[in-house]
């Protein structure tokens, strides 16, 4: 069995998070969503647990971070393509997400970042695999 990663983050309205999401085209779970959670599908090995307040503080006594005022972790995802990328960022933002700064252009690395509904920040990211090559 390949290693899998669940990214639990607390949000504020559910609902409204789980259709951010649906629109950058991550799959819900209903096996694992109920009024409480929602578990979003990013590919075979990656899941996003969204998870209202009260939810989240069941697993955590530490209180929650406003993402809005402090950085509480910068999630990265691969692209296979600049187009990839760009359209990916065209979607969140379309879908009511804030740029997080303009992109980072390094000729062999490509990224741009947006906050989510609850400001958490997603950062995608392309590298010219002939770049890496060498």
């Amino acid at each position: 069995m390949s290693k899998m990663i669940f990214v639990n983050l607390p949000v504020k309205d559910l609902a409204a998070s789980m259709k951010f999401f649906e629109a950058l085209g991550w799959k819900n779970n209903p096996q694992f969503t109920d009024e409480t959670a929602a578990c979003m599908v990013v590919s075979e090995q990656i899941f996003v647990m969204l998870l209202t307040h009260a939810k989240f503080k069941e697993f955590s006594p530490n209180p929650i971070a406003d993402a809005s005022k402090t950085t509480e972790v910068l999630n990265c995802f691969a692209c296979e393509s600049k187009d990839e990328l760009n359209a990916t960022l065209d979607l969140a933002l379309k879908a009511g997400a804030k740029e997080f700064r303009g992109p980072m252009d390094y000729g062999f690395m490509y990224s741009r970042c947006f906050q989510d509904l609850d400001s958490h920040i997603w950062e995608y990211v392309w590298m010219d695999p002939a770049a890496m090559q060498g």
